[in-house]
Parts: structure tokens; sequence; C-alpha cells
């Protein structure tokens, strides 16, 4: 038998209410002679793995004893599967018939690219992009993350403004990630530490400092629901992004460089602290004081810098993207 060429893995935890609703069409739509849709579960105590030998034995199914997070989720998963080529899909994403067979095309035919999205729209609002990747994202000159169809809270509707030939970007979002697997494995996979949020575009900065693209194909697309495990405005999810996209920033630029650009961020990072207090949004201003703390402790573990800058030739870095959404309120 031909050995497959993808692997479409879904990390669960205690999703079963996901899997039941978007399992069907995925199952449907994902699994071919040349692909494999595989269930990786990150210890559900909800009846999910049950749910899944029982109505859908054509699925593959990992079972892992613990949560280990996104990241550690699928560095796993990866390691205990053998394909050239690998899509992480969120289990809250809604798949449409024929999405990967032009981004597979595509890595095959860019033997350059590391990494690839596809468009990615809202499942509540069809015809708007989605918030966590839209049509590719970028990293500004302080490293805070925008895409194409939205900045910030801005979310733009699909007229199909970055249709075209597939882009190259910066980051590709974590909602369907396609990696060159042997890439992937070579750069280290994402960081666990981060647990989850903003690991993604990290991994992203390490494909590309190695020496590969990371594109979006605007000739698939998929349904994101978005902040199924951790919704806007949840403290928690604040931490994470603040904290993470420090850690992002100290990782991948040299250390001179790095402390420069951490300390303007220190700056803007207090008037985000400010604007949640004006606010009285003490739970946002509390993470935010938080994950500056923790991010103190965890740089230690990080001695490894770059030669060069990872980040100011990136897609996109040209950019002041605070103060062109607040100050010059330009919101595409």
């Amino acid at each position: 038998m031909m050995k497959k060429k993808l692997a479409i893995i879904i990390l669960n935890w205690n999703g079963e209410s996901l899997l039941r609703e978007l399992l069907p069409a995925a199952a449907r739509y994902c699994i071919s002679e040349v692909s494999d849709l595989i269930v990786a579960d990150n210890g559900s105590t909800d009846g999910s793995v049950a749910m899944v030998k029982e109505n859908f034995p054509e699925v593959k199914l990992l079972c892992f004893d613990e949560n280990l997070g996104f990241a550690e989720g699928y560095n796993r998963a990866i390691a205990l599967t053998d394909y050239p080529y690998t899509i992480l899909l969120n289990s809250d994403v809604e798949v449409t018939e024929g999405w990967w067979q032009p981004m597979l095309e595509f890595m095959e035919a860019n033997p350059d690219v590391g990494a690839l999205q596809p468009k990615i729209r809202s499942y509540y609002h069809r015809d708007c992009f989605e918030y966590a990747g839209a049509a590719g994202g970028y990293l500004d000159r302080l490293g805070y993350p925008y895409c194409r169809g939205r900045v910030f809270e801005s979310v733009e509707r699909d007229e199909g403004q970055y249709d075209g030939p597939a882009a190259d970007i910066a980051w590709a979002s974590g909602a369907a990630l396609m990696v060159r697997t042997e890439v992937y494995r070579r750069v280290g996979g994402l960081d666990k530490d981060f647990f989850a949020h903003m690991e993604e575009i990290d991994l992203c900065c390490r494909i590309i400092g190695a020496g590969y693209r990371v594109c979006a194909l605007m000739d698939s697309m998929v349904f994101h629901m978005g902040g199924a495990s951790l919704p806007k405005g949840n403290p928690k999810k604040t931490y994470l992004n603040f904290r993470n996209n420090l850690l992002l920033l100290h990782k991948n630029l040299p250390r001179k460089r790095g402390r420069k650009v951490l300390l303007l961020r220190r700056l803007a990072d207090t008037l985000a602290f400010g604007m949640f207090v004006v606010k009285g949004d003490w739970g946002d201003a509390k993470a935010i004081l938080r994950a500056h703390r923790d991010f103190r402790e965890m740089r230690r573990k990080y001695t490894d810098y770059p030669a060069t800058d990872r980040l100011s030739t990136l897609p996109g870095a040209d950019r002041w993207i605070v103060a062109d959404h607040f100050l010059r309120r330009r919101k595409k």
C-alpha cells in the first residue's frame, strides 16, 4: 500500500460537543487515498474518546494520559506519526470540501515553503475573516501581531481583497497550520513552555530563520469558531498572549536588539495596562502585570540568542500597528 502523504491532526481536550458537530465533515472531507484524519486526545474525561471510537472508526486515535497543552500535545502527536506533511487543525474549525488539496499541491510545488495556512473565515459571520489568522499574519516593529483582514479588534469582510497568488507572511495561524513535517521537527516544533497562544508565531519565526518561507493560500478556505478553549475577554487568554509575545521577542532577537525592543514593549504594555484600569477591567490589568512578572522568570531558560534579527525582515515588520490603528484610525 502506498504511504500516505498527509496527516490532518485534531487536538482534543474535553471537546466532545465540538467533535460531534464538526468531525462528520472533517471525516468526510479529510480522509482520502493520500491523507489520514487523526484525533490526538489530551487526556479528556468527557467521553470524547469513546464517542470517536463508536461513531468514527475511520478516524485514527492517539490518546495521552494528561492535558499536555496545545504545543506539547501536537509535538507528541507528530512524534508518533510519520507523514511528509502535517496539518494542525483546531477542533473548532469547520472544513470545506477539497480544502486541503490546494495546500498539498502548493507545498509539493514549492519546496522552499515550510508552513502554510488557508483563508480563515468566521464560523459565525460567514462572509467575514476570523480573528485568529484571517488571511495571514504579520508582526509589527514591536512584535504586536496583526493580519491581512484583522487589525486588533477590527475584522474585515472578505470581498476578495486578499485573493490571488499565495502571499508571504510572517506567521500562519495555528487554527489550520500546514507544515513540512521534517522542517517542523528540525526547528524543534512548538515551544511547550508557551502552553497555548502565539506558539505558532514563534514556530513560524524559527521556520523562516531556518531559510524557509511561510505563506497564506487563498485557494483554500475553512471556518473557525474561535475562543473554544479560552474566549476573548478571559484574563487567562490576556495573560498568555502578553507573556508569550514577550517570550517570542526574547527568543527571536539578538540580545542587544532584544533589550531595546523589550523596553519599548514594556512602555506600550504599560499603556495597555492603563487602558484596562480606566475601563475598570481589573482582571485583564492584573493579567498584564502577571505576564511581565512571569516573563522575567521564564526568560532565563532561553540563553541561545539568534545572531541576526529574525523579526525586522519579516513581511509587515515595517509597520507601527499600534500607532496606525489607535492614532491614525487605520482598520485595514
